[in-house]
């Protein structure tokens, strides 16, 4: 039997704090070895016992998150996945995380719907796992409302949300578009690969595993430094060359075409492969809807979201890359999809661009 992954939550809310333990103790495969309520706390457990992952707050009396990640990522590297409230100061802050060297963010879950604590159940172990395989870089007493024990949903497909129906009008449009997926380590990735796009660039429609609001912070930021447009991706809106569509956290989006012109579609639904937004839908869509007009890309992250989609549009007559083993921040996602064939080209994250549009020009 494996060993378990050593959790420690650092929170200055005892509620949070409680929530979190129970959540994470709901998977055979996590062991809560301590919880803080700040970083002072924290420092004093980590010195007794190292955790694998550590789940914190950005926003703590004493010492902030932030603060605490620098140190310790400059000090003692631990796989650190942030658990935040929805605030726009909080957004931001989180963000600035991942350049610190978090591996993920989330959202506190929600105490008073049992749908969505379920969903948080599985989201939150999903990502502490993923954290626990991620390559990291040195950087310079209340019950869960309900009463039910809290169960990880089970894992559906994509047949959840979209079937899959190969479009009959493929030759009614030669325009090309790019479709990506990415999970743990992607947000890094992302602007690595959208820095290096033309203003020429077909269109992109991108899903990153990201909660809801920070994929508006998100496409915000990349905006302000990648020299195409990027934005949080809304119902309705074409897919067209010089501009990266990001999907909206807790919503699967789709790529739809009407005549010649590509558009997304952004609904709710169940948790395909454990998230919404998911890599399979995306590329689902893009392998009925685009065909050979397309380039699918998959990048770091853990899990096997997005392997049987990128299978689909490589069927379907697509071009299909995966990010490389080195590059990566966690292989999973990647290494499905290149054991199920389902990938053309394995690049470094460095590579992708330039071969995508290389792709996209024949």
């Amino acid at each position: 039997m494996k060993e378990k992954i050593k959790v420690l939550i650092v929170d200055d809310s005892a509620v949070v704090r409680q929530t979190l333990a129970k959540l994470l103790k709901s998977d055979p495969m996590i062991e809560v070895v301590g919880t803080a309520s700040d970083p002072y706390v924290a420092a004093t457990k980590i010195s007794q016992v190292v955790p694998d992952v550590i789940t914190l707050d950005v926003e703590m009396p004493r010492m902030d998150g932030l603060t605490f990640l620098r140190k310790l990522m400059a000090q003692h590297p631990i796989p650190v996945v942030i658990i935040s409230s929805l605030t726009a100061a909080g957004t931001e802050s989180a963000l600035r995380a991942l350049e610190y060297g978090a591996v993920d963010i989330l959202t506190k879950p929600t105490l008073h719907d049992q749908q969505s604590l379920q969903d948080s159940t599985t989201v939150i172990c999903e990502a502490v796992k993923a954290a626990a395989h991620a390559k990291l870089r040195r950087i310079g007493s209340r019950n869960v409302p309900g009463g039910r024990p809290l169960e990880v949903a089970p894992k559906l497909s994509t047949d959840a949300v979209l079937r899959s129906t190969p479009s009959r009008s493929m030759l009614e449009t030669t325009e090309k578009v790019i479709v990506v997926g990415a999970s743990t380590g992607g947000t890094e990735a992302l602007r690595t690969f959208l820095e290096q796009m033309p203003l020429d660039a077909p269109g992109i429609v991108v899903v990153q595993h990201m909660p809801e609001q920070f994929t508006r912070s998100f496409a915000n930021r990349l905006n302000e430094i990648c020299p195409i447009t990027v934005k949080e991706a809304e119902n309705g809106d074409r897919v067209i060359p010089g501009r990266a569509l990001i999907a909206p956290g807790n919503r699967h989006t789709l790529l739809k075409r009407s005549g010649a012109q590509y558009y997304v579609e952004v609904m709710d639904g169940p948790l395909v492969n454990r998230h919404r937004p998911s890599v399979d839908v995306l590329f689902r869509s893009a392998a009925n809807y685009a065909g050979k007009n397309c380039v699918g890309i998959l990048m770091t992250g853990m899990g096997d979201d997005g392997a049987r989609g990128l299978l689909e549009m490589k069927e379907a007559g697509a071009k299909t890359i995966a990010q490389n083993e080195q590059s990566c921040v966690v292989f999973g996602m990647p290494k499905e999809a290149i054991r199920l064939n389902a990938v053309d080209k394995v690049l470094s994250i460095e590579q992708i661009a330039p071969h995508a549009i290389t792709l996209a020009k024949r």
